[in-house]
């Protein structure tokens, strides 16, 4: 049974999947299936380390939260935090637009 919070991070998922080209949209849909547990939880801790080393010429900083959104799927504490702060960008977003 799925909580609230993680129906509400998947919905957030799920646009991200579709707004990324077909080949990422689908790399991501399959490693948000519980069946690749072990490859998320291995690109989720790339992401961030990619995000930490975003001094570095190849990485960027928008690895950190991306690593954060995958790995929050296994890690209840993060879900509620993740989804506060989708939801504050969300909100600052269509107020730009």
């Amino acid at each position: 049974m799925t909580s609230p919070t993680q129906a509400e991070l998947d919905r957030y998922l799920e646009k991200i999947e579709k707004r990324l080209p077909e080949s990422v949209g689908r790399f991501l849909h399959w490693l948000r299936k519980p069946s690749s547990l072990i490859a998320r939880v291995g690109v989720a801790i790339l992401l961030i380390l990619g995000g930490i080393f975003s001094f570095l010429p190849v990485l960027g900083i928008w690895m950190l939260p991306l690593g954060l959104i995958i790995i929050a799927q296994d890690l209840p504490f993060l879900q509620g935090p993740l989804l506060k702060g989708l939801q504050w960008a969300e909100a600052k977003w269509s107020k730009r637009s």
